[in-house]
């Protein structure tokens, strides 16, 4: 089974709170990579909220073609114990 984004939701700023189908959940604050020309325009929250989850990719992706794999987010939540 592929890994991929059941749920999301922007909880300000650049943090977000997903959910993943192998029932992992936490939350992230990805403004830490949001370097190089194609994420350096979603610094601002107001841009950055423009994401959305992708369902036939799995994972969040914006307007502008940006995206992180589904992966990446996992490994970069912050999961409550």
């Amino acid at each position: 089974m592929a890994l991929q984004l059941k749920s999301l939701a922007f909880l300000g700023g650049t943090c977000i709170q997903v959910a993943f189908n192998d029932g992992r959940e936490g939350t992230a604050d990805l403004a830490p990579w949001l370097c190089g020309p194609i994420f350096e325009g979603l610094q601002q929250a107001d841009a950055f909220q423009t994401g959305r989850l992708d369902r036939e990719l799995g994972t969040l992706v914006w307007p502008n073609g940006a995206d992180f794999a589904p992966e990446f987010l996992r490994e970069k939540l912050n999961v409550a114990a």
